[in-house]
């Protein structure tokens, strides 16, 4: 939902918990809107799962109060940040059980100071966030749900996969050991019977997911940070290398404002140029973000990386020529 509609579904949310009955018209008319409009606004609310009804008897509509948290105690700056959080940057991610998650910060909004809810719904109209390209996933809180149960009961799951490496569809066994966010996507990170090792399966790209009874022994021993290694993001490919850019001017001082690898070292030219060294696990990722600064952007090594790049170059010259 928009700022503008949040903060008026919060209105009436918050007048149909006052405890007096309201009809649609007198909710259209207090809050200076339709009658279509005020329709609109209650389905939200339901499609959220707040328990409003129709009371015959005095007719009008109605929330039981119990359904609400009781007053917190926040100031200004942690009601702000914990409403941005969750009505603002929830865009930047793709988030499980969102529709919990804005239910959970329209109760606290409802019970803040008067003032300090004032004050945060006006300001919140004020900020935007975009957010990045990402990968679509309508099932989401289901499958994370299933493979938070499963990491957390250590059960292994079986799951159709559509691989683009393998270029088909797969079935294989995982024992789940970690739910991740990167970039774009959420991931789960595994054993995979199929493929004998650890890997990464993208969770949109999972057709079927079933918890299985057999459980997995891991001892606890599986550590994220050293799975990653120095990838450069999240597919390490057993073999390091020490990666040599230059970058022109054009986008030197943007490229260089970024940590991109925690190995990062930069050395500005004379000529606004800025040369980025990094010691990496594999060539695929980064190859990949090498081409996407086009002509502004020379690798000076590994060779095997220039050699990758100027072939990539040379295929989309030939594909759009």
């Amino acid at each position: 939902m928009k700022v503008a509609k949040i903060t008026r579904v919060m209105r009436i949310l918050t007048a149909l918990q006052s405890g007096q009955k309201y009809t649609v018209d007198e909710l259209a008319t207090t809050f200076k809107t339709s009658r279509r409009t005020v329709f609109r606004d209650l389905k939200e609310l339901e499609a959220i799962g707040v328990p409003y009804h129709y009371d015959q008897e005095n007719g009008g509509y109605v929330i039981e109060p119990e359904f609400f948290l009781p007053p917190m105690d926040l100031n200004l700056q942690e009601a702000m940040a914990l409403l941005l959080l969750v009505h603002k940057a929830r865009g930047q991610i793709q988030l499980p059980f969102k529709r919990s998650a804005l239910l959970a910060a329209m109760k606290i909004e409802n019970n803040l100071p008067p003032k300090i809810k004032e004050y945060c719904n006006t300001a919140l109209q004020n900020v935007s966030t975009y957010a990045s390209a990402q990968a679509p996933l309508g099932e989401l809180d289901k499958i994370f749900a299933k493979l938070q149960q499963a990491i957390m009961n250590k059960n292994k799951v079986s799951i159709a996969y559509h691989s683009l490496y393998d270029g088909e569809d797969i079935q294989l066994e995982l024992s789940p050991y970690h739910l991740l966010f990167n970039q774009r996507a959420w991931y789960v990170v595994g054993e995979s019977s199929y493929h004998k090792s650890v890997r990464t399966f993208k969770l949109n790209r999972i057709k079927k997911l079933k918890v299985m009874d057999k459980l997995y022994i891991d001892d606890d021993h599986f550590d994220l940070n050293d799975y990653l290694g120095r990838a450069w993001s999240i597919i390490p490919e057993g073999q390091l290398y020490n990666i040599k850019l230059r970058f022109l001017p054009k986008v030197a001082q943007n490229v260089a404002e970024v940590q991109w690898h925690s190995t990062q070292q930069a050395k500005w030219e004379q000529d606004g140029s800025v040369t980025l060294e990094f010691r990496v696990d594999g060539l695929g990722e980064i190859s990949w973000w090498v081409l996407g600064y086009g002509d502004q952007v020379e690798v000076l090594a590994p060779k095997a990386l220039r050699k990758r790049v100027a072939e990539a170059a040379k295929n989309m010259l030939a594909l759009n020529d």
